[in-house]
C-alpha cells in the first residue's frame, strides 16, 4: 500500500513537530517547511499528496503560495488544507475562493485533523477513479438549461465554452444540476460534499455557491442557475 506523503508549511516549529509525531502515527510520511519559499521548492522536487498550509507566514505569506500553486500546471490538483486562526476569518474566506480544499482552525485536535485529510484523500481518490475510467457512465454526462457537465473529464461547457471548477465547486454543481428543482440545505451539502460532520460552519457552502456563481452566471448578483432558497440552503432551478 503506498505511504502518502504531506507537506506541512507552518512558521512555528513545535506546530511543525506536532504535525509530524501525529501524521507519522497515522502513517503518513512528512515534509516540512518553515516559509512558503522553502515549501514551493520541496513542491519542485518532490511527489507530495496533500499540503498542510499555514496562512501568516515569513516572507511570502500562505496565500500567495496557495495562489502559485493553483497557477502551476504540475501542481494545482494537490490538495490543500489551510491552517488559520479565528482572526483571520478574511483570508480564510479569499483562501476558500482561491480553491484551497479545506481549513481548520488552530488550535486544532489530532483526530479532527485526520478525519479532514481522509476526507480530502477520498474525493480526490474517487476523482481520479473517474478520470481513469474508459467507458463514460451515462449518469456522468449532465446536461441542463445550457450547461454540459461532464464528470468523467470534470469539465463544465457552457454555450460552448469551457469553464474550469475546483474540485469542490464541480461537485456542488454536479449534485446540484442532477437534483434539478430540488432544495439542498448547508448541513447536507457540507457532508455531502466535503464527506465529514461539519460542525456550525455552514459558510464554507457559502463562499463556495458564490464563487460557482461568479463562474457560471453571467450576472452573478442576479443568478439564473442556482437559486438560494431563503431559511433554507440552495437549488438548482
Amino acid at each position: 500500500m503506498a505511504v502518502n506523503t504531506v507537506l506541512t508549511i507552518d512558521d512555528e516549529e513545535h506546530i511543525l513537530e506536532l504535525l509530524r509525531y501525529n501524521l507519522e502515527k497515522n502513517g503518513y510520511q512528512v515534509l516540512q517547511a518553515l516559509d512558503g519559499e522553502t515549501g514551493l521548492k520541496i513542491l519542485e522536487n518532490n511527489a507530495v499528496d496533500l499540503i498542510l498550509l499555514d496562512l501568516m507566514l515569513p516572507g511570502i505569506d500562505g496565500l500567495e503560495v496557495l495562489r502559485q500553486i493553483r497557477n502551476n500546471p504540475k501542481l494545482k490538483q494537490i490538495p490543500v488544507i489551510m491552517l488559520t486562526a479565528k482572526s483571520e476569518e478574511i483570508d480564510t474566506v479569499l483562501g476558500l475562493e482561491m480553491g484551497a480544499d479545506d481549513y481548520i482552525g488552530k488550535p486544532f485536535g489530532s483526530h479532527e485533523l485526520v478525519a479532514r485529510m481522509k476526507a480530502v484523500f477520498r474525493r480526490t481518490s474517487e476523482l481520479n477513479k473517474i478520470r481513469n475510467e474508459n467507458s463514460i457512465p451515462t449518469d456522468d454526462v449532465i446536461t441542463v438549461s445550457g450547461i454540459e457537465i461532464n464528470r468523467s473529464t470534470h469539465e463544465i461547457m457552457i454555450d460552448g465554452e469551457k469553464i474550469e471548477l475546483p474540485l469542490k465547486e464541480f461537485e456542488l454543481l454536479y449534485l446540484l444540476a442532477k437534483n434539478k428543482g430540488r432544495v439542498f440545505d448547508r448541513e447536507y451539502l457540507l457532508e455531502k460534499i466535503w464527506g465529514y460532520e461539519y460542525y456550525g460552519e455552514t459558510r464554507t457552502v457559502d463562499v463556495h455557491i458564490r464563487n460557482l456563481r461568479k463562474k457560471i452566471e453571467a450576472d452573478d448578483k442576479n443568478p439564473q442557475y442556482i437559486k438560494t432558497v431563503r431559511g433554507v440552503g440552495y437549488k438548482f432551478k
